[in-house]
């Protein structure tokens, strides 16, 4: 693959950004990959995976002469690092994001960023439970979607570049507004991140159920349910911060669908639940159907990515 930017700064160097670094490696994508992390033992780490050419100490370091510079950082703290680095962004540089949230992401964004500056905000919808720059692996993005979210004012051939950046990491990609975005997401991940949180919360507060059986009894629903719980606290607690309006709509209509459920159960609706049943499972055949999942006993997942 032809190299598509001379340099490459990742801000927050955690599992995306670190499967980006590999990944752009693996198919030559940027002349030089520079990065930077908020915390001095997330530095040591990636310089001594080798994640980047250079690994700076600050952000503004890092963006200096980049072509794209990606945040790679919390949706809550996105808003700051914008500000620390939009002085030092050189004349057409594309700035993006991983974030899971967009329409906050771009209020608090664009306000830092000069004219001069192509901002794209982006979403990988790829990842896992782990963290941190040794949970990467450069085919997390493989036959996953990436989601573009131009801006009034993008040049096509940066949205293009950036396309072209993203499928080839393995990435199918699609664009849509913000707002579209924020609530395809709040289905799709971001209630039943809630949700599984709730359940994991639930049952830790069942003291009729040991903790030891908890833990030993864990069939295949439960333990999916804490393999999402495991997630990254900071960034979770952000998403559900900053994409409220979305999220609250589609947990209220979760409870009115729960509530249906609990109404069927009570009369003993045998033909409501069976048909609720039977209409779910067509959907889960649909995701597997579309390649982004498998039927295996363990999805796919390989365990020995840790």
């Amino acid at each position: 693959m032809a190299r598509l930017y001379e340099r490459v700064a990742l801000i927050g160097l955690g599992l995306i950004a670190s499967s980006m670094a590999l990944a752009m490696r693996r198919e030559g994508l940027a002349g030089e990959i520079t990065g930077t992390a908020r915390s001095a033992e997330t530095r040591d780490a990636a310089r001594e995976l080798g994640l980047c050419d250079r690994v700076c100490d600050s952000a503004a370091e890092a963006v200096a002469g980049a072509d794209l510079v990606v945040l790679c950082v919390p949706v809550g703290v996105m808003g700051d690092v914008a500000a620390e680095i939009g002085p030092h962004l050189v004349q057409g540089a594309t700035l993006s994001d991983v974030g899971s949230v967009k329409q906050a992401v771009i209020d608090t964004v664009a306000p830092h960023l000069p004219d001069h500056v192509q901002f794209i905000p982006g979403h990988p919808l790829a990842g896992t439970e782990h963290s941190g720059p040794r949970a990467g692996f450069a085919e997390l993005f493989e036959n996953r979607w990436c989601l573009l979210v131009p801006q009034p004012g993008n040049d096509p051939a940066a949205i293009e570049r950036l396309r072209a950046f993203w499928e080839a990491m393995g990435a199918h990609v699609d664009t849509m507004d913000a707002a579209h975005h924020d609530l395809v997401l709040a289905v799709t991940s971001h209630a039943p991140h809630l949700i599984a949180y709730t359940m994991v919360g639930v049952a830790d507060d069942l003291r009729r159920v040991t903790d030891s059986e908890i833990i030993k009894y864990s069939a295949a629903g439960f333990r999916d349910f804490t393999r999402i719980a495991a997630s990254d606290p900071t960034m979770w607690r952000d998403v559900f911060l900053t994409n409220r309006d979305a999220t609250l709509e589609i947990l209220g209509r979760f409870t009115e669908e729960l509530f249906a459920l609990q109404r069927a159960i009570r009369t003993g609706d045998g033909e409501h639940l069976h048909a609720y049943f039977t209409r779910t499972r067509a959907i889960r055949r649909g995701i597997i159907e579309a390649g982004q999942d498998t039927d295996a006993p363990d999805f796919g997942r390989m365990k020995a990515r840790k």
